[in-house]
């Protein structure tokens, strides 16, 4: 259950940007990491070390998570009528090996964007969609959270098949809710990103770049 209390006590809120049909949600700036708060999972032992840095293809967040646990995120109103697809390139310099990611002891990710649903008064009816970057596990692979009903797993992508590559990957959200809480979801709340280890107490390094929305 802890997860599911991070996700909707940390927001700091922001305008995204849009352009040719997409709506682009973090801009990986110094300014902008500077803004957000880093919110540590309670019960974990340290944060994750997150930094930024750029390459030929723009800005990108660095993580570092070494027995840690903690995320950033935006509360950002996403049209999914219009733009139900999120887009994610994401890199893994070094993964979870061996963990069994759909139990408690072993739910850590390397890198996962969790796409949020406010559906109630509190915090803990709220719902999400937790993409991930598996360690263990293969692509389209998904399990509800060991710690919450409210929250699914869903493997979009695994270091068995790339591992320190910077790959891109796409889910349609609008049909993930449907077909994952059985939710005719028209507008999304907002999204999160964390790297984190703080089950497994091994490290992790893992970096996102260009996460946006689009139309197809």
């Amino acid at each position: 259950m802890r997860f599911l209390i991070f996700l909707f006590f940390f927001w700091s809120i922001f305008l995204s940007s849009s352009f040719a049909g997409e709506i682009k949600v973090f801009e990986f700036s110094e300014t902008e990491l500077s803004e957000l708060e880093i919110r540590k999972v309670r019960g974990a032992d340290n944060k994750t070390i997150y930094t930024v840095g750029s390459n030929e293809n723009g800005n990108f967040l660095k993580a570092v998570a070494d027995n840690a646990a903690s995320g950033l995120g935006k509360e950002v109103k996403i049209d999914l009528n219009k733009t139900p697809f999120i887009n994610i390139t994401w890199k893994i310099e070094k993964d979870l090996q061996g963990i069994i990611e759909n139990s408690k002891k072993g739910h850590d990710f390397a890198a996962r964007v969790f796409a949020v649903k406010k559906t109630g008064a509190t915090p803990l009816s709220n719902r999400a969609i937790n993409y991930v970057f598996s360690s263990n596990s293969v692509v389209g692979q998904s399990w509800r959270s060991p710690y919450t009903k409210k929250s699914i797993d869903n493997v979009l992508a695994t270091t068995k098949d790339n591992l320190n590559v910077w790959i891109t990957v796409k889910a349609n959200v609008k049909e993930d809710f449907k077909k994952f809480h059985d939710l005719d979801v028209n507008e999304l709340d907002g999204l999160a990103i964390m790297s984190d280890t703080d089950n497994s107490k091994m490290e992790a390094i893992a970096y996102y770049q260009n996460i946006y929305f689009s139309a197809e």
